[in-house]
């Protein structure tokens, strides 16, 4: 609270010529109000909710037991993509007795690479109905394109997609073509 002192000068001859009062602020419940405004908005405020993202999985079998049938996906009904270190992305409609260094398709991550790569793969399917793209995410590639490659299953409707591990054979193309093979040693 506030005080106020009064103060008595020039008290010769007994003649009061002035008094000053002086005030002094306690500032002590304002601060306390400060924390008790401060702890309010914390407890009543909504921090930032994350953002989820909804992936389609199928459903767990009853019988734990029983497996299902491993799912054929014939070649001119898919596409594979890889998400490589860099930003890199790469495509192929290839099995392990034809995919090259030459034929794994290198694109980008925007409307003109990889979107229109699985338009145009989705359009030459032979089963538009069954069309499946393989997401092989490799041990160097960033979340951020992981989530990029979502967005596009989204946009380009496809709703028949999957997320697995590159296959050896598939590594070693990937790796001959981004040169992440180390290279001999040289000799001396």
């Amino acid at each position: 609270m506030a005080e106020v002192q009064v103060q008595e000068k020039g008290a010769k001859g007994g003649k009061v010529r002035s008094k000053k009062q002086s005030t002094r602020v306690d500032m002590t419940p304002m601060v306390d109000l400060g924390f008790l405004l401060i702890t309010f908005f914390m407890f009543t405020t909504t921090f930032s909710k994350p953002n989820v993202m909804d992936l389609g999985l199928p459903a767990k079998p009853k019988d734990e037991t029983k497996k299902p049938p491993p799912t054929e996906i014939k070649l001119s009904n898919s596409i594979s993509i890889l998400l490589g270190k860099d930003n890199k992305v790469f495509w192929h409609q290839q099995d392990n007795t034809s995919l090259t260094d030459q034929n794994l398709n290198e694109t980008t991550l925007d409307r003109e690479g990889i979107r229109k790569v699985i338009e145009q793969a989705k359009a030459r399917a032979a089963d538009q109905s069954k069309f499946t793209v393989i997401i092989k995410p490799t041990d160097d590639a960033v979340y951020k394109n992981f989530v990029d490659i979502l967005d596009e299953m989204a946009i380009t409707k496809s709703e028949q997609y999957g997320v697995t591990d590159l296959k050896p054979w598939e590594k070693a193309i990937y790796e001959k073509k981004v040169g992440g093979a180390a290279a001999p040693a040289a000799t001396k």
